[in-house]
């Protein structure tokens, strides 16, 4: 999909990351909830700033869903202003701003939305979703976080997200379920601390970012369209390690975070919990090496006969991110030592 830059793109976009900025600086819940207003109203410009139906149609569901997220989240700072003494916040309506917060970003046990709306966008509105939307919501439930609730959420993202994506054929789908996996590594971050969440956070948007322009510039919804190219081992090996960094293999780039994360959960004991991270780590990381394996060692002299109009001037900047993207070693060493 190709978005023309203009002036009306440039504007909504610019209230997008002003209206990020409002709610997590503000010091009131009715200044975060109308940080959150602006940014859907921003947002929804951008996903149908198009004539095809399915953009619509995301465009529909997502303000359906962000506007009852909404309306939760109202709720539950009238109530807490009214009947709260000192606002001070008990287990119930922490768990209810908290619900609202992960409706909006997609976080189970309400994703059944992410996957569905992802389908139906664009490659640069998939990324804006899969990134910039989620720290709003994720700094707002930082403020009030109940360690076992939060465990459980946790726990409840990465099974799905890991479980989710295996059997999918949509690389968009494909990317939702590996968000998802994401997001309760992100929350993990930060639980413990802000800086390794914004560590995290810059990783996995770099590498989510050379996945989504990757798509872009091959022009591909479906992992069957992966085989209609005809690249050499170079530009398969580089592809491989995009995909192998993403899933957090050791020592590629996407690794490094998550060993980190790890790291800090067993010093503060947290062993059942790691030792299910991994686990499900293991089951995400079958899912990458399946999607890319029978592609790699596919023959494709069968299809040479099928034309595809690539984007030739695009591949050095494929190359330079896959070499940045298998750096991961180097950090882990100057880390260790």
């Amino acid at each position: 999909m190709y978005f023309n830059i203009n002036s009306n793109l440039m504007f909504f976009l610019f209230m997008l990351i002003f209206s990020t900025l409002i709610s997590i600086t503000s010091n009131s819940w009715m200044g975060c909830w109308m940080g959150l207003e602006i940014n859907l109203l921003s947002f929804i410009p951008l996903i149908s700033n198009s004539n095809n139906l399915l953009n619509w149609e995301a465009s529909l569901k997502y303000f359906l869903t962000q506007s009852i997220a909404s309306i939760n989240f109202l709720f539950s700072i009238l109530v807490i202003m009214m009947l709260m003494k000192n606002f001070q916040i008990n287990f119930f309506f922490t768990t209810l701003i908290n619900s609202s917060m992960m409706m909006k970003m997609g976080s189970a046990p309400f994703h059944f939305w992410f996957p569905n709306i992802v389908e139906g966008m664009s490659c640069l509105n998939c990324f804006i979703l899969m990134t910039w939307q989620k720290i709003t919501p994720m700094i707002l439930m930082s403020y009030y976080m109940n360690n076992n609730f939060m465990m459980l959420i946790i726990l409840i993202n990465t099974m799905i997200g890991a479980i989710g994506g295996i059997n999918q054929t949509s690389l968009r789908k494909f990317l939702s379920f590996s968000s998802i996996n994401n997001l309760g590594w992100m929350l993990s971050s930060i639980m413990i601390s802000e800086n390794l969440f914004l560590f995290y956070f810059i990783m996995y948007s770099f590498l989510i970012s050379i996945m989504c322009f990757l798509f872009y510039m091959m022009n591909i919804y479906l992992i069957n369209q992966l085989f209609i190219f005809n690249f050499n081992y170079m530009m398969k090996f580089l592809i491989l390690l995009i995909f192998l960094s993403l899933g957090g293999l050791p020592p590629f780039l996407g690794y490094f975070p998550k060993w980190i994360i790890v790291n800090f959960l067993m010093i503060k004991n947290f062993y059942i919990i790691t030792f299910i991270f991994i686990m499900i780590s293991l089951i995400s990381l079958f899912f990458y090496n399946r999607k890319i394996y029978c592609w790699i060692l596919f023959n494709y002299s069968k299809l040479k006969w099928f034309n595809v109009f690539i984007k030739n001037k695009f591949f050095c900047y494929i190359i330079f991110f896959s070499l940045i993207s298998s750096l991961g070693m180097i950090f882990t060493t100057m880390y260790f030592f």
